[in-house]
């Protein structure tokens, strides 16, 4: 039976991690080694980086909606608070974009729930 060397798969796995750290600086994109190390940073940041998008976001419509509520008289947490109690199912991405592009409607919700 001939003798098979693993050139060709190594050479591809080399390969498939080179270009996933193309433009990172030094040898992180040229030496496979450094270059598997910091593949692998990279996806744990990718992962963790994910989860603190939505995180942000979230405070971001909530920051949003507190500033648009305020400029009509009542606060954000008692603005969220009567929307619950008035079984009014709006979730604050929907009422960030409410407050932000269409300010007539979003008064109207604030006083729908306020009352």
């Amino acid at each position: 039976m001939p003798r098979v060397t693993k050139s060709l798969s190594a050479k591809k796995k080399h390969k498939k991690v080179l270009s996933a750290t193309k433009g990172q600086y030094g040898a992180r994109s040229r030496l496979y080694k450094t270059a598997k190390q910091a593949n692998i940073k990279s996806l744990q940041y990718a992962f963790r980086d994910r989860k603190n998008r939505k995180r942000s976001m979230r405070a971001l419509w909530i920051s949003r909606i507190n500033a648009s509520t305020r400029m009509l008289g009542t606060s954000y947490s008692r603005f969220v608070n009567s929307l619950s109690k008035k079984n009014i199912i709006l979730d604050r991405k929907i009422l960030s974009d409410i407050a932000i592009h269409d300010s007539a409607t979003f008064k109207k919700i604030v006083d729908i729930s306020t009352k």
